[in-house]
């Protein structure tokens, strides 16, 4: 038999989709749980006149999405102050809820479950997706910061540069040393004897 979903049904279809099915799952499940009807004449005309006026609702949900899209783009990169170890890694995790949070703060109401991040385990720069809808997402940097400001990825670089830069002065040093070693005994040994000259 073949009926029309009220819902979507996992590993069947979608809303208003018309499938398929063993008439015992239609009779016994899927129309007295609500979830579908019999995929009659009449109940088709019915469907495809509420696809018709709901595809020009679609059309303007689609472009207020992608007027969304184009705003947020315009924001400055967000910034995510969190607990983070003396190496830079954070404790716990960045998650939706602070990004919603921050584009809320930025005048953005936007459900956390439309936002996706993934990776964020220390500090630094990330994007964040937000999905407006099925057709429109847009990509919202952010910048994971220490709260206590102690652990900056400047600060991390700063050091790194310190770091390698002492390293090369004791390598560049030790170099120079050897090099003095190498040239002392020539300068302390003896001139040598003059060969008698010929008469």
């Amino acid at each position: 038999m073949e009926v029309i979903l009220l819902e979507d049904v996992q590993g069947l279809g979608y809303k208003d989709d018309i499938v398929k099915v063993k008439n015992g799952y239609g009779r016994n499940y899927l129309i007295p749980s609500r979830l579908a009807v019999i995929a009659s004449e009449s109940a088709r005309k019915v469907l495809a006149e509420k696809l018709k006026q709901r595809a020009h609702k679609l059309e303007k949900i689609k472009q207020e999405a992608e007027a969304l899209a184009e705003k947020l783009k315009a924001v400055p990169t967000l910034v995510i102050a969190t607990k983070v170890s003396p190496t830079g890694v954070i404790y716990g995790s960045v998650n939706n809820v602070q990004i919603a949070d921050k584009l809320k703060e930025a005048g953005f109401d936007i459900d956390r479950k439309r936002i996706d991040i993934k990776g964020v385990k220390e500090i630094g720069e990330y994007t964040a997706t937000v999905h407006l809808h099925k057709e429109v997402s847009v990509e919202v940097p952010f910048q994971v910061v220490d709260e206590d400001a102690k652990v900056t990825e400047e600060g991390l670089k700063a050091e790194a540069k310190a770091e390698k830069a002492a390293k090369e002065a004791a390598a560049k040093e030790a170099a120079e040393a050897k090099k003095e070693d190498a040239a002392e005994p020539a300068e302390n040994a003896e001139p040598a004897a003059e060969a008698p000259k010929a008469e």
